[in-house]
């Protein structure tokens, strides 16, 4: 790997810092917080919430894995990231801060306005993520990537995991929140929503002020547009010539999605399985956000040790034996045939068997979550020829995004033909089977440009 100039501390902390900013986007709105409370309060169904939150999801993904390889290629073009970074930031940012306006037991039109400010947000997040994911092999050397991946996502369940904090002590626990939220139209629920955007406007200063960027190439805007299409759709037709990295990404969007699906519908699973409130949501989700930090920092080195592939495989199996353990569990019963107790009106908090043995579970699956993520990362900035990488990173978020449509909308429909959320979410296991099989077949070893 080509490296100019290895960044400074500083301009590598800088960079892990933008997974500090983003991170309460997905921690907050679309795992532990908003996306129960969409579910239960502003559609006020289960199974009609999960269907409608699997279609948001899908229609971003769609959106997402069409235009993010092109963007790829443009930036590469051009050269410059951070343009990039800022603009859909800010897409992502006010989307977020829009959320305050989802109110409970929504009509038509607030509905149909919530879900659309949903799919911006996450539309604007995942692009910044794009072109920040570009950045990594400019920064330092191949010996420690793994090791700055793995800082980037354990920094970033940090951050995720400290916002929650400060949404449950500040504001779901209190009878009286801080600055006068009403608890009565879930304003405590709705408030993660502008919290996540404006944490991610500060947090995300570091990277602009101390990460070097790429240098710009001198190319206009439209020629940079024309020839980073130009030079993608060319990329495209010789990809066959690079099937290592292909197979890689299409085995990547399998496990990925499936991993993705499992984290996005898990506290909906779980809200709709045992009733939970905010409150007990939120502590599961800093249970999992505690254990998913130290896999991905403990991760970054075995990553480095081992190798990004083998240590993939070892989280994805990991993934399908704790995602296997979830579906087992239903009303009375854990790992299909054990009985078990179901929580009682005032039994307390995490009181019952089965809610113990669902968060046993989910530790496990954040331990592998959040390894799995970083050292993807990794393994394509290993696999990628240097001058490539936004090109590449733009695929890598396609082979994220392509089926990510797919997976929710696999729970959404099969939530909806069963009228079970159970039947939902167990064909998560597929995704990442099929995933783990065509990653066997990987190999670790950096292709050369071929134009």
């Amino acid at each position: 790997m080509t490296v100019l100039g290895e960044a400074s501390k500083a301009g590598k902390f800088g960079w892990a810092m933008f997974d500090w900013a983003n991170q309460p986007f997905f921690t907050l709105i679309t795992t532990f917080i908003f996306a129960p409370y969409f579910v239960s309060f502003v559609v006020g169904d289960a199974v009609r919430g999960q269907v409608l939150w699997g279609y948001t999801q899908s229609f971003a993904g769609v959106a997402i894995a069409l235009a993010a390889p092109f963007l790829g290629s443009i930036a590469d073009a051009g050269g410059r990231r951070k343009p990039w970074i800022g603009v859909f930031t800010a897409l992502g940012v006010i989307a977020s801060c829009a959320l305050w306006y989802a109110t409970p037991a929504a009509d038509a039109g607030g509905l149909m306005l919530t879900m659309a400010m949903i799919v911006v947000a996450t539309i604007g997040v995942e692009f910044a993520i794009v072109f920040n994911n570009a950045m990594l092999p400019s920064l330092t050397g191949e010996r420690h990537i793994g090791m700055l991946s793995g800082f980037g996502w354990g920094l970033g369940y940090v951050g995720g995991l400290i916002a929650l904090i400060v949404v449950l002590l500040g504001f779901s626990l209190p009878e009286v929140p801080l600055f006068g939220i009403d608890k009565a139209v879930h304003e405590h629920d709705r408030l993660v929503g502008p919290l996540s955007g404006l944490w991610f406007a500060v947090f995300v200063i570091p990277l602009f002020v101390l990460t070097p960027d790429t240098a710009s190439r001198g190319l206009r805007p439209l020629a940079a547009v024309r020839l980073g299409v130009g030079t993608f759709l060319e990329t495209l037709r010789a990809l066959p010539r690079y099937r290592n990295i292909a197979l890689y990404l299409v085995a990547r969007m399998f496990y990925y999605d499936g991993q993705s699906a499992i984290f996005a519908f898990g506290g909906i699973y779980a809200a709709g399985l045992f009733g939970w409130t905010t409150t007990e949501l939120g502590l599961f989700g800093i249970i999992l956000i505690v254990f998913a930090a130290v896999g991905a920092f403990v991760g970054g080195w075995l990553d480095d040790r081992l190798g990004s592939k083998r240590f993939i495989a070892l989280a994805v199996v990991g993934l399908i034996l704790s995602t296997l353990g979830v579906v087992s569990i239903s009303d009375g019963r854990a790992f299909f045939f054990l009985d078990v107790g179901m929580p009682t009106a005032g039994s307390g908090l995490f009181a019952s068997e089965a809610e113990r043995i669902f968060l046993a579970i989910t530790v496990v699956l954040a331990l592998c979550g959040g390894p799995a993520q970083a050292a993807s990362r990794t393994m394509l900035a290993r696999l990628a020829p240097d001058v490539m990488m936004g090109e590449f990173f733009g695929l890598y978020a396609l082979s994220g995004k392509a089926t990510a449509f797919m997976a929710p909308l696999c729970v959404a429909v099969l939530t909806d033909a069963f009228q079970s959320q159970r039947a939902g979410i167990a064909v998560v296991l597929v995704f990442l089977v099929v995933g783990l099989g065509l990653l066997l077949f990987v190999r670790e070893e950096r292709a050369p440009a071929l134009h």
